[in-house]
């Protein structure tokens, strides 16, 4: 399970979960209105082209989709090409992989405050614990607080207030 907690320039902490990085995405990209493949997405030319009705780069291709044909000229037609918008750029593709759980993380970041990742009940519990400095102090004791929350829901932690 993966925990977040948000904290927000102005207003209270907010801890919410996912079950897996693809749910994670789903959650984040319907909560910003983006598609899941503005967050991370790896795709080639030859399947952009053939998503936008070409089977092959001819010269109706070449016409309608200069930009897409130049990717595949530069970096070859079967090449996986990684999009994340939050780190790269709107729509920027590039060879080199991007880890989704980095675009997953920059999407969060991007609205605003600190986003706290916690990728298992584990990291979770030992930020709760102590482990994270964004939580340090009486100034986020209501952060740790809502973490203790979400994590007693969720019946990783007992409640034994």
């Amino acid at each position: 399970m993966i925990h977040v907690l948000e904290l927000p320039p102005a207003g209270m902490p907010r801890a919410w979960f996912a079950h897996d990085e693809a749910d994670l995405a789903r959650k984040v990209a319907a909560t910003d209105a983006l598609q899941p493949w503005e967050i991370h997405d790896v795709l080639t030319p030859q399947e952009l082209l053939a998503a936008s009705g070409h089977d092959a780069p001819d010269a109706a291709a070449r016409a309608a989709l200069p930009a897409i044909c130049a990717l595949g000229d530069a970096h070859g037609w079967h090449t996986p090409l990684y999009r994340a918008d939050h780190l790269l750029g709107r729509g920027v593709l590039r060879p080199e992989p991007v880890p989704p759980r980095e675009a997953l993380a920059a999407a969060l970041s991007a609205r605003g405050g600190v986003a706290c990742l916690y990728w298992s009940d584990a990291e979770a519990i030992a930020a709760f614990e102590g482990a994270d400095p964004r939580l340090a102090g009486e100034a986020r004791w209501w952060a740790r607080r809502a973490l203790h929350q979400q994590l007693v829901e969720l019946e990783v932690l007992a409640d034994d207030q």
